[in-house]
């Protein structure tokens, strides 16, 4: 991970960015892959005695993190942005932790694929045929019709005049979305 600490109209010394980057090091206990931190510190122009201090944390898949502080000291400006950053970080953490992927395993024993076939009558195997006017593609006209009449049903996929596959879908207003 990449630090970066700057004084913005204002002279850090060494204490200040210890104390700066000793905190930074701390956040690699998320487990978040950080790749770069930023920190600008700047005095401010308006009040000759606060600070400012900036801190961008930049994660892998393009995710970023940008806390703004405002203090009149700066290490305590410095420890408020730490621990929103640790909120921010944490939350994060727990989204992705909490995110489940299903598999066949998880769908139970119906969802798994059928290895061996249990032939009734000396390996004859049935096929029943599907009747495909009951599942032909819908154009746009048929999937609102359809989508005012159901109750139940949010969402409807048919294709459009390209041949593109898209989704209709009722909105909270009572107007229809179209993805």
């Amino acid at each position: 991970m990449s630090k970066n600490i700057v004084g913005r109209h204002i002279d850090l010394s060494d204490s200040i960015r210890n104390h700066i980057a000793d905190s930074i090091d701390g956040l690699d206990k998320y487990n978040l892959n950080i790749i770069s931190t930023n920190t600008i510190v700047s005095a401010d122009s308006k009040n000759k005695q606060g600070v400012t201090l900036e801190l961008v944390v930049n994660l892998k898949d393009k995710n970023t993190i940008v806390i703004t502080q405002k203090d009149k000291d700066i290490y305590i400006a410095s420890d408020k942005a730490i621990s929103r950053v640790q909120k921010a970080l944490r939350r994060y953490a727990d989204k992705l932790k909490d995110h489940k992927v299903m598999s066949f395993k998880d769908l139970g024993l119906e969802a798994e694929a059928v290895l061996e076939l249990d032939p009734v009558d000396n390996n004859e195997v049935e096929i029943v045929p599907m009747d495909l006017e009951l599942h032909k593609p819908l154009d746009f006209d048929e999937a609102m019709d359809a989508l005012k009449a159901e109750k139940k049903r949010q969402f409807i996929v048919f294709n459009d005049h390209d041949g593109l596959m898209r989704v209709m879908y009722k909105r909270v207003d009572g107007k229809f979305g179209l993805y």
